[in-house]
């Protein structure tokens, strides 16, 4: 009877261990988290990019979908309109956005001026007579109005000898707008971002002056909805794992990413040899002075009625 009953168990045993060597449990999958980002044709968000063509989202468990915007006025509406969890923008689109209420948050500078590394330029034309900052008292400078260009434009001229009365600037939105403006000698100045300074400088712009003079004035930032941090939080700190992963990458190699910064980048032909990968900073959030002085200009302007409380616009939870 224990015979019988030995082989009885054997046999279950055996037929056990086939059945699991012939149909292998399935591996337990995870849908990857999906989170929209607006993303402007700036070399601001070209991380962004080497982090989802490196895999370091999908590595997070973050299915990122980055949506193209043409504007600064059609990202910020996908943004209100919840079509977007996060963005890449500025301190005074910031400020102007959470006038009222507290709607989206800075979590991240993404790209700053240095000593080293400018953002902005205030140029004139090849052929100007203007030499100085002191050259453009009551001269028309062309800028965005009510935007983080105008903003850059005056704490500069001002820390140059100018006052706000001697300042005077003309509304062109439209960046290779003013570009063209420079080109062809029809404004006094125009403040430029890159890569479009670069290209006014190769072709013989002249610089006035520019952010490395000033950097604290100058950054873009990553912001995401308060909603989101609130309910998305983890989501959010694997969000910037891998952005940190694709930053440290274009460190280390940057020729591997050239084509990326190029195509992203919106790098006109003529600098393609020549354009560089700007300093990305280490995790870092704006200071209180540095938010503060953003509204104080915005509360000059009459752009907002009432101070932003910098804690309710600002979260250095998701720097190390």
């Amino acid at each position: 009877m224990f015979r019988c009953y030995f082989l009885t168990t054997l046999a279950l045993i055996t037929a056990l261990g086939l059945a699991a060597c012939a149909a292998p449990a399935t591996p337990t999958t995870t849908t990857p988290v999906l989170m929209r980002i607006g993303v402007l044709p700036i070399t601001d968000v070209v991380p962004f990019y080497v982090a989802e063509q490196q895999g370091y989202f999908l590595e997070q468990g973050l299915n990122i979908e980055l949506v193209p915007a043409s504007s600064a006025a059609e990202r910020d509406q996908m943004m209100l309109t919840e079509q977007i969890d996060g963005q890449v923008n500025d301190l005074v689109a910031t400020v102007l956005f959470n006038a009222k209420s507290p709607r989206i948050k800075v979590v991240r500078i993404a790209l700053a001026a240095t000593p080293k590394s400018a953002n902005f330029w205030i140029l004139t034309p090849k052929d100007s007579a203007i030499k100085s900052a002191q050259d453009l008292k009551g001269k028309e400078i062309a800028i965005s109005q009510n935007s983080v260009i105008e903003y850059v434009t005056q704490r500069m001229l001002e820390r140059e000898g100018l006052a706000p009365a001697d300042i005077k600037t003309t509304n062109v939105p439209a960046i290779p707008t003013r570009l063209q403006l420079v080109q062809q000698n029809q404004v006094a100045a125009a403040t430029l971002p890159d890569p479009f300074a670069s290209l006014a400088i190769l072709q013989g712009a002249r610089i006035v002056v520019d952010d490395t003079k000033y950097p604290e004035y100058s950054m873009s930032v990553i912001t995401f909805r308060t909603d989101v941090l609130a309910k998305r939080a983890n989501d959010v700190k694997r969000f910037l794992a891998a952005y940190d992963q694709a930053i440290s990458d274009i460190r280390a190699k940057p020729d591997q990413f050239r084509n990326t910064l190029i195509e992203r980048g919106r790098v006109p032909d003529q600098l393609k040899d020549k354009y560089q990968f700007p300093l990305f900073p280490d995790p870092s959030i704006p200071s209180q002075a540095q938010w503060d002085d953003v509204v104080k200009w915005a509360l000059d302007r009459k752009l907002i009625s009432a101070p932003v409380p910098y804690e309710s616009s600002v979260d250095g939870g998701f720097v190390k």
